[in-house]
């Protein structure tokens, strides 16, 4: 008897949305008692809270709030433990933190109808979403990100992470959240540098999709600088839409071909700031990293002078100090490893996304390294006499 494969497949349907509110946990605010009775209105669901430490100390009646939120709610809201975490990228360095979320999902007996409740940056976010997807393969995790990087890229996507072996999100999943919930009351308390830093991921999604939202970046770079919330408003629900969009329409939402388009600009990034110690905010890497392939680009001929210049000219006026930290030809090596490493991430064939025009993504599949060393001469250069 011959013994045939036996072949089968299947799709599984996801479905998340991003909400938008202001002081979520006010007593007169439902959003977060709609989206947890839309799940289940016929008893209590459990809710374990993970807090980025930052976000509590610069908003000290948030976990007062919660309880008494959750308390006022208590037939729908049953609330187990505020877990207080610290942030930035340290959260995702150091295995002790997943350990200490997992510990509250299994001490406060939080099963897959449950949620994990993460309020926090990118990083925390990544990491809690990582612990929540592998305790008991995946409970059920809403994200309110705090910062302009959180709210319009890292915690609107599927991805979930931590670095190990000295690489970037080395380990993570792909596990989409019930739901994200994006509060401009925690923006207010941002440092000036963190409310820059999210900026990057908007220009760098225009300069691959939409030269009219990148126009509008650049018609605003003054008043995103001076922390003008309605022209920040507008580019977080711009840059987070275009990123959703890229995920359910882009025909490969968990990444398993090569090309990785979203990350422009993300290979030096990621490199820079291990090369940092994580000094670097996530976002201020990406924009040197879109410094550094623009300049490229120009040297390729990929794009012109003027709209390098361009470019460059916004992410300045915002802010942004593109210069690269490098000091020596070690260095500079150190940073060009980067492409390998970027490469191994996603496996296959090399694909890095550059642009050949405002808003007109390209990829190439082998980087020159002779004229890349010139493109970071190049922007050196350019930010030393300026």
């Amino acid at each position: 008897m011959e013994l045939k494969p036996i072949k089968q497949s299947f799709s599984v349907q996801y479905d998340y949305q991003l909400h938008f509110t202001k002081d979520l946990f006010h007593k007169g605010n439902t959003l977060f008692l709609d989206i947890i009775e839309d799940y289940k209105d016929y008893e209590a669901v459990k809710l374990f809270f993970v807090v980025d430490k930052g976000v509590a100390e610069n908003h000290p009646q948030l976990l007062s709030k919660i309880s008494s939120f959750c308390g006022l709610h208590s037939n729908h809201l049953n609330f187990t433990q505020s877990l207080i975490i610290d942030g930035g990228e340290q959260s995702k360095n150091h295995a002790a933190y997943i350990d200490l979320v997992l510990k509250g999902i299994n001490e406060n007996a939080i099963c897959r109808h449950s949620f994990v409740v993460v309020i926090g940056g990118g990083a925390v976010i990544d990491m809690v979403g990582y612990a929540a997807a592998i305790a008991h393969r995946g409970v059920k995790l809403i994200r309110i990100p705090t910062t302009v990087l959180s709210q319009n890229d890292s915690a609107v996507g599927v991805k979930n992470s931590v670095n190990i072996f000295n690489k970037k999100n080395f380990l993570g999943t792909f596990a989409p959240p019930y739901a994200i919930i994006n509060d401009s009351d925690f923006l207010d308390t941002l440092e000036q540098r963190d409310w820059i830093a999210g900026i990057a991921e908007a220009i760098k999604v225009a300069l691959i999709k939409d030269k009219d939202f990148f126009e509008y970046i650049a018609k605003n770079a003054e008043a995103l600088k001076e922390r003008q919330l309605e022209a920040m408003q507008y580019v977080i629900y711009k840059c987070a839409e275009m990123h959703m969009h890229h995920i359910s329409q882009g025909g490969d939402p968990f990444e398993s071909g090569s090309s990785r388009p979203l990350d422009f600009g993300h290979w030096a990034a990621h490199k820079l700031e291990f090369m940092t110690n994580y000094n670097l905010r996530h976002g201020e890497a990406v924009a040197k990293g879109i410094a550094l392939d623009v300049t490229y680009a120009q040297l390729i001929g990929l794009i012109t002078k003027e709209e390098l210049t361009t470019i460059v000219d916004v992410m300045r006026t915002i802010g942004f100090d593109l210069s690269l930290p490098l000091n020596s030809d070690m260095e500079v090596e150190q940073l060009l490893a980067g492409i390998e490493e970027f490469r191994e991430h996603l496996g296959g064939q090399l694909t890095i996304t550059l642009i050949s025009g405002l808003g007109k993504k390209h990829d190439v599949h082998e980087i020159d390294i002779k004229i890349m060393k010139q493109a970071i001469e190049k922007l050196n250069h350019q930010m030393a006499i300026k």
